[in-house]
């Protein structure tokens, strides 16, 4: 916990330290996981590791979407654990994420070039697709207009897969373009038909004391323009080559599972308080940013003049699968739920969004947040200590790749809301 606090410094440089060995390491620390899972004998193992052997596609398991999942078997993608974090009950649920099970397995297959395993995601899409029964309430023609559209793309995605090409042709190519444009499309008009399935939040939970606080109901956009540092070797992002002179993150927050956290970091960003800050951590483990005065001043958030001011603070904010409202001001060991029970938005994608927040204090978050640099090879199975101890408030849906050349001292030009239903924004729609 402390290393997202404003101590632990040494503990940091280890965690640093270890992070870099870890991901030099990693075609071992997967071969050496391959083996242990099949459980493999000492001497095979030994030899897995000198070898290093690269895991086949064909071997490759389901994303797994419980919180702590780790290795190969993690759900990283954003889209689906934002669509796996809207509170759907009942039947609804039960159908709905049947069929976004196999609508994103298709996804997987088509990447990894299992044909035979894709085409029957896509036929097992339109056949919950045709025999749906989840339209209803007051989006009903949206949700039926939405849900035949699937069914006009999954037909000629089915039918780019069944005529592809042999491996490595231009045919083949051709047909994986056009299967993984359909299947885009697809999850996108899934988002929007659960999107319309969610019954209005009540967050009837939200303590008193935090009662006229900045809350979100449902979700937002908000986009983050960084540039390089005056310090900076170079004043343009390398990301695998490519150079850009700014890097540009869209973030999508979410008020169903932390209506505080978000409501604080959107009212924030709407006060411009962001714009100019530098990047104050960056080691491979979080970017970090929202010190007012940066970490060896003596302000840490939002409200303080001097450090004699007493911050604007949030309290802890979790948000449990299966609950009905986010709890306060404790953590899941704190509660008895420690590794027994998954979060709505567990900290298991590439610039999954967190409040920081004080060690021992867990209701002193204020406007210091971080972009988590998930690396599922080092998050071994049940040990994410970020789930149920911090406030995920949301993902990086878009521009997350830049999060790897960012370094200390780069600099937000801006931060701004896309999207935002009142009092952040105007957009009263559903889709974000």
């Amino acid at each position: 916990n402390d290393l997202l606090s404003d101590g632990g410094a040494a503990m940091r440089w280890h965690l640093t330290m270890i992070v870099a060995v870890a991901r030099a390491l990693r075609p071992e620390i997967r071969a050496l996981s391959e083996a242990v899972r099949r459980g493999l004998g000492a001497s095979a193992v030994a030899g897995l590791v000198v070898v290093s052997p690269p895991l086949e596609p064909a071997s490759a398991a389901r994303p797994q979407n419980a919180a702590s999942s780790a290795g190969s078997r993690v759900n990283k993608d954003p889209e689906s654990l934002l669509r796996y974090g809207l509170p759907l009950k009942g039947s609804v649920a039960k159908e709905t994420r049947r069929l976004q099970s196999a609508v994103e397995a298709a996804k997987d297959d088509v990447r990894a070039k299992r044909i035979a395993a894709a085409i029957g995601d896509v036929e097992q899409a339109k056949r919950l697709v045709k025999g749906s029964t989840i339209a209803g309430g007051p989006y009903r023609e949206d949700i039926e207009t939405r849900l035949a559209s699937m069914l006009t793309e999954l037909g000629p995605m089915a039918t780019a897969l069944e005529s592809i090409g042999p491996a490595g042709s231009p045919q083949e190519r051709q047909a994986l373009d056009e299967a993984e444009a359909r299947q885009e499309r697809v999850a996108t008009l899934l988002s929007e038909v659960e999107a319309r399935l969610v019954e209005p939040p009540t967050h009837a939970s939200i303590p008193t004391e935090y009662a006229t606080s900045p809350a979100l109901s449902t979700r937002a956009r908000v986009q983050f323009v960084l540039k390089k540092g005056p310090d900076a070797e170079s004043s343009k992002f390398d990301i695998d080559g490519a150079l850009y002179d700014r890097a540009v993150l869209e973030l999508v927050v979410d008020g169903y599972t932390a209506p505080l956290t978000s409501g604080n970091f959107l009212d924030l960003v709407k006060r411009g308080f962001y714009n100019g800050m530098p990047i104050q951590r960056a080691d491979g483990f979080v970017v970090q940013t929202g010190d007012p005065d940066g970490p060896d001043g003596p302000l840490v958030g939002f409200g303080q003049a001097s450090k004699d001011d007493t911050p604007r603070t949030i309290p802890l904010e979790l948000s449990f699968v299966n609950d009905q409202n986010p709890v306060y001001s404790a953590t899941s060991d704190d509660l008895g739920r420690g590794g027994a029970d998954a979060t709505s938005l567990p900290f298991q994608a590439y610039g999954a969004l967190g409040m920081a927040r004080d060690e021992y204090e867990p209701d002193s978050a204020s406007s210091q947040f971080f972009f988590l640099l998930f690396d599922s090879d080092l998050t071994p199975g049940g040990k994410n200590l970020l789930d149920g101890r911090y406030a995920n408030f949301g993902y990086t849906v878009k521009g997350e790749q830049f999060l790897k050349d960012v370094a200390e001292g780069d600099i937000i030009e801006s931060a701004k809301i896309l999207k935002a239903p009142k009092p952040f924004g105007n957009y009263d729609g559903l889709d974000f």
